[in-house]
């Protein structure tokens, strides 16, 4: 009967709710079993309701069935306990998607702990015992449980990989050392293995010691980070007072300047109405004289006219006020002048000085990563290596697509000093010549040949004092329909080649560093100079850089 029973999935008599062995097994109608006290615990949640399911099949039952202990299947575990099987293991035990399965266990499998490189099988805690109690078994070596078993074998001989050829660098057994690899370099995996170890172990400790490196360095910049914002947030408060200060500084002088003008204007209103009443006055006394002298003129009697006429006539000078002069033009203008001459000079202080606080505030950096010579190794907008670096007339220099973004917001000027924007390369000094010709084809054409001679390089190029490998080439212009434009690409293109555009020196791993064509584009045969929209590409890269025809 044990063995009868031994021969069964113990899982066949395990409680579907608890998972573990059944205790007081009871059968369902349905005919499923359960432990009697799961089944009554499942089914007292159901009294509200009436309706009584199984847990497995989900069959309904209605009134509430009779338990009865299930006496053969009891007695069935209870021989189970005493021979020694054991519950089922716990879910977590099986082999789930992912995990390698024992070779040895039939059903569901277990999740296997090791493999054994001499049998080539895994093998999970129960049947791994084996290995671990058989003196033969106990040599064997076991690593890691692991699923690909079957690479650790050799293709041609069907033998455990247990060699390292060092000459060939690969895994071989005993027998590929006398055929394919006689005479080769061959350690056993351990000896290769402790080798590499001692390797992987000096790069570790490079690894570690990089490591250190990187967090102190990532803590000095983030002290840095916190110490920028500090000083900025410093700068904004101070910045905001100094010109607070300023602005109520021309406010008071604005208040000045108009009290000035009200005071001025009220002394000269003043003196003008004293002069007003006085006029009113002379006037009214002058017709009153004019009335009688009138009225005089008219009387018949004559000795009463020339006794009353010694009364009204006064020699001429005596009693006239002093004479008035009114100026015609009477303004504040050369106030208005000053104020606004005053206005200039704070707009071009303003101006001046801004420009060095612009460029004092793009001096402020927290990376430190600058060469001997003290020139940046980074584009000051992007903060990242030079991507088809642009120098400009000011000395500053920045990536050809910050630059373009940058001038598509502020115009042409420098982000740093904002100088007007003039673009100068680094090109070896050199020759460039213009021939007009005709190609095998009859048609006109212009050949530009460029001339540049080896040299050493200088100050302005990438690696000063180092030498560099010249260039002798050709571009191709048509001269077709389109005679003026491919005249005044020439003539932009001649003033690239004077502001040292059209070649640089590029660097070269190992090798010498050597002149090559900047991004201008230029043709290298006639196909290309005939394509569309290649004149119009070549005047944009120019125009970019500040190469525009001049007007006549």
């Amino acid at each position: 009967m044990a063995q009868a029973v031994g021969l069964l999935d113990q899982d066949q008599f395990s409680c579907s709710i608890c998972l573990d062995l059944l205790k007081d097994p009871v059968a369902i109608p349905c005919g499923h079993s359960y432990c009697l006290g799961c089944i009554k615990g499942c089914w007292d949640q159901d009294d509200h309701t009436g309706i009584y399911s199984c847990p497995q099949c989900r069959q309904t039952f209605s009134p509430r069935p009779v338990l009865n202990k299930n006496t053969m299947l009891a007695e069935v575990v209870e021989k189970l306990k005493k021979t020694g099987l054991q519950a089922a293991p716990p879910a977590q035990c099986y082999a789930g998607p992912g995990d390698v399965a024992c070779d040895v266990c039939t059903g569901r499998k277990c999740k296997a702990v090791k493999s054994c490189l001499m049998c080539l099988a895994s093998y999970c805690e129960t049947h791994l015992q084996l290995h671990y109690e058989s003196p033969a078994l106990k040599k064997h070596n076991l690593v890691k449980a692991t699923g690909n078993l079957l690479e650790k074998i050799c293709s041609h001989h069907d033998k455990l990989l247990e060699i390292y050829c060092r000459t060939d660098q690969q895994f071989i057994c005993y027998l590929c050392t006398i055929e394919d690899h006689k005479g080769h370099e061959t350690v056993s995996l351990a000896t290769e293995r402790t080798e590499k170890q001692k390797q992987l172990g000096a790069t570790q400790s490079k690894f570690q010691q990089r490591i250190q490196e990187r967090e102190k360095e990532l803590r000095d910049l983030r002290r840095a980070v916190q110490s920028l914002k500090c000083s900025a947030q410093a700068a904004v408060e101070n910045s905001e007072r100094i010109f607070t200060e300023l602005i109520r500084s021309i406010e008071r002088r604005c208040s000045e300047v108009k009290e000035l003008i009200r005071d001025q204007e009220m002394v000269e209103v003043s003196r003008a109405e004293g002069l007003l009443e006085r006029l009113e006055q002379e006037i009214a006394e002058l017709k009153k004289k004019d009335g009688e002298l009138e009225q005089l003129s008219h009387t018949e009697d004559h000795i009463n006219f020339l006794q009353i006429s010694k009364s009204l006539y006064v020699p001429p000078g005596l009693g006239d006020l002093p004479s008035i002069t009114i100026s015609p033009h009477i303004s504040f203008a050369a106030v208005r002048k000053h104020v606004s001459e005053l206005k200039e000079r704070l707009e071009d202080v303003c101006k001046g000085e801004m420009s060095k606080i612009c460029k004092a505030g793009r001096a402020v950096g927290i990376y430190g990563c600058s060469t001997e010579t003290g020139e940046e190794e980074v584009c000051p907008l992007c903060m990242k290596p030079w991507q088809n670096k642009l120098r400009l007339m000011c000395t500053h220099a920045f990536c050809e697509a910050c630059l373009r973004d940058s001038v598509s917001r502020v115009g042409r000027q420098c982000p740093v000093c904002l100088t007007a924007l003039t673009v100068v390369g680094d090109q070896p000094e050199g020759q460039m010549t213009v021939e007009h010709m005709k190609d095998f084809f009859g048609k006109e054409c212009f050949c530009i040949t460029y001339n540049i001679p080896s040299g050493i390089q200088t100050e302005a190029h990438p690696n000063p004092g180092k030498p560099f490998s010249g260039i002798q080439t050709q571009a191709w212009l048509p001269d077709e329909s389109w005679f003026q434009d491919v005249k005044a690409v020439l003539k932009l293109l001649e003033r690239a080649f004077d502001q040292k555009l059209v070649f640089t020196v590029d660097v070269t791993d190992g090798a010498e560093d050597r002149v090559v064509f900047t991004n201008i584009p230029h043709a290298r045969n006639l196909y290309e100079c005939r394509a569309d929209r290649f004149l119009s590409n070549v005047q944009d890269a120019l125009n970019f850089r500040g190469i525009h025809l001049l007007k006549e």
